[in-house]
């Protein structure tokens, strides 16, 4: 079972490394890794009180893949970012990987998110607000990039209450 404590912390050189794609071969090992992910993402939940997403290198994972538990469970494979909006907006992120910190950060108001899912469908999904800034935070974590990479200044930092 994957807990709290498989996710690699602030520091970890797995986090800034850039995953490489699933492969269709390797379609027969992405429901393992959904369990992992979910496992750790429900942990976290019940410590911290948040988690909607969780990227697969946060495990150690090095594949481009994340899974968001929203309204559903979303599998998001080989994601590409396309038609990101101008306008952006500003908030304080969080992440699995240093959750007593928050970090203020400016994210595209909407994009459309291409990518295959678990039976290897291509898919895509136009999003806006919260999801929009949910998918781009999970998709940096595929290119080696943290929320504190993207910080807005030098003191847009601060510890959860």
């Amino acid at each position: 079972m994957k807990t709290i404590h498989d996710i690699l912390k602030l520091g970890d050189p797995r986090l800034y490394e850039i995953c490489e794609p699933v492969l269709e071969s390797e379609l027969n090992q992405v429901p393992n890794w959904v369990h992992q992910l979910h496992e750790a993402m429900e942990d976290i939940r019940k410590v911290y009180g948040f988690g909607r997403g969780i990227a697969a290198p946060q495990l150690g994972i090095m594949k481009r893949m994340f899974y968001l538990n929203l309204d559903k469970p979303y599998v998001i494979l080989n994601p590409e970012l396309k038609n990101k909006s101008e306008s952006k907006f500003e908030l304080w992120d969080d992440c699995m990987s240093f959750p007593n910190l928050v970090v203020k950060v400016r994210r595209h108001q909407s994009l459309t998110l291409k990518y295959w899912d678990e039976h290897w469908k291509e898919q895509e999904w136009k999003v806006s607000g919260a999801e929009s800034e949910l998918i781009q935070h999970e998709y940096d974590h595929l290119d080696g990039i943290l929320c504190t990479m993207r910080a807005i200044d030098q003191k847009s930092f601060r510890w959860k209450e």
